[in-house]
């Protein structure tokens, strides 16, 4: 596989391990209580930046990911093993996004993001003991852990950023700039992915990015352009690349800016050099170049003509630029509510939340004095009003956590016609 600059990527946190329900059992010891351990955490899931990382292309192979379970909790108040966090290395530069939209943009080295929590351990019955409950014979179950479905973007960081219409000589121009040696030919579209060089000036190096040919059109889809246009989005300064043997060079300038302007206005604004290449097949090529922009160099990558006044001129670019603004920053949601009620099509109510699935699991069914509890907590947590706002009728089935409940109103409920 070849470049990939955008993924998706499905991921499971672990899920938390069942807490113990045991009880002490030594000779010469009646009675000694539960003494069952909580069980541990499941692992998160986690992405990364590390430098070595050069595309996504790793995480397109192998787009489903999910970290491991806790461990379940045993006697004598052992708590089970943790699960490992499963951290996923991603490029300098990429931007995540969940249902909801932008969850992080991950620029630097070890810059992180904990894209899926890992459920929490559930608690031993030794937890459990209350003064009014002494000997509980259920543990909770673990929770299981958070599983997303997510997009990843790879936006190049850079210096500067090579732009210009297809086959306009920005690969020849960085292959006589910098060691690169992005794949040449003369026909358009030969650079399908973009590619990043280094170019040594006397004030130090400048990593320069060739962004692949963009067309009219490029700022509404056309060509790939979204692809190719989000990667300039990250350079401090570009640099122009216009075809001075073309017919019109002056349009295929106007052509950039405005691509440029329509994708995202803040790239007008941004330091940017004009520079004419091919300037071995025009004639005349000085002056075509000081059509397109008084300030334009024209350079020929074949013959070397203005390579060193393009070095100086990049160096000078790269200094103006205002200084990047490399950090990571992670959205941050309000939590999301203790519970969800809808409907299937075939009339059976189900009710999600971690909570109310955690006191269903932990409930045993076959004892009353818990069922009792759990109507308690489900009303007190206000599941029922929920479900009567929604329309439930007495006899509807109501499922949480796999498990079928018959709905029967209160007797107050009943007294009033509800």
């Amino acid at each position: 596989m070849g470049f990939v600059d955008e993924c998706m990527l499905f991921v499971e946190a672990g899920r938390g391990g069942d807490g113990a329900a045991t009880f002490v059992r030594e000779p010469y010891t009646p009675r000694g209580g539960p003494d069952g351990g909580d069980g541990g955490d499941g692992g998160s899931v986690v992405l990364e930046v590390d430098p070595s990382v050069r595309d996504l292309a790793w995480l397109a192979d192998h787009p489903h990911q999910r970290a491991s379970a806790g461990g379940p909790g045993r006697s004598r108040r052992r708590t089970g093993a943790r699960g490992r966090d499963l951290v996923l290395r991603v490029p300098d530069g990429t931007v995540v996004l969940d249902e909801e939209g932008l969850l992080a943009d991950l620029v630097g080295a070890g810059a992180r993001v904990v894209v899926a929590r890992g459920g929490r351990g559930g608690r031993g019955n030794a937890a459990l003991v209350t003064p009014r409950h002494r000997a509980p014979r259920v543990a909770e179950p673990g929770e299981s852990g958070e599983v997303k479905r997510l997009r990843l973007e790879l936006r190049t960081v850079a210096d500067v950023g090579l732009v210009g219409l297809p086959n306009a000589g920005k690969s020849t121009l960085l292959a006589a700039l910098t060691a690169a040696r992005p794949r040449i030919a003369p026909y358009p579209f030969t650079t399908l992915e973009p590619n990043l060089g280094v170019a040594d000036t006397p004030a130090g190096r400048i990593v320069v990015a060739d962004v692949p040919g963009l067309v009219e059109g490029a700022s509404h889809g056309r060509g790939l352009g979204h692809r190719f246009l989000r990667h300039v989005t990250r350079c401090r300064a570009l640099v122009l690349v216009v075809d001075l043997a073309a017919e019109d060079p002056e349009a295929d300038l106007a052509v950039l800016r405005r691509e440029l302007g329509a994708f995202d206005p803040d790239l007008l604004g941004r330091p940017a050099l004009v520079v004419g290449t091919k300037a071995d097949l025009a004639q005349d090529a000085a002056t075509r170049a000081r059509r397109l922009d008084p300030d334009a160099i024209a350079v020929s990558a074949l013959t070397g003509t203005g390579l060193e006044e393009l070095r100086a001129a990049l160096e000078r670019l790269v200094a103006e630029a205002p200084a990047p603004q490399r950090r990571p920053y992670v959205v941050l949601r309000p939590g999301r509510p203790r519970f969800t009620v809808d409907r299937d099509a075939s009339g059976r109510w189900h009710v999600r939340g971690r909570e109310v699935e955690r006191w269903v699991l932990e409930t045993d069914l076959e004892d009353e004095r818990s069922l009792e509890r759990l109507h308690r907590r489900l009303r007190a947590s206000g599941v029922d009003a929920r479900l009567e706002a929604l329309g439930v009728r007495a006899g509807d089935e109501v499922e949480i956590r796999g498990r079928i409940f018959e709905y029967v109103p209160d007797a107050e409920d009943e007294g009033d016609g509800t």
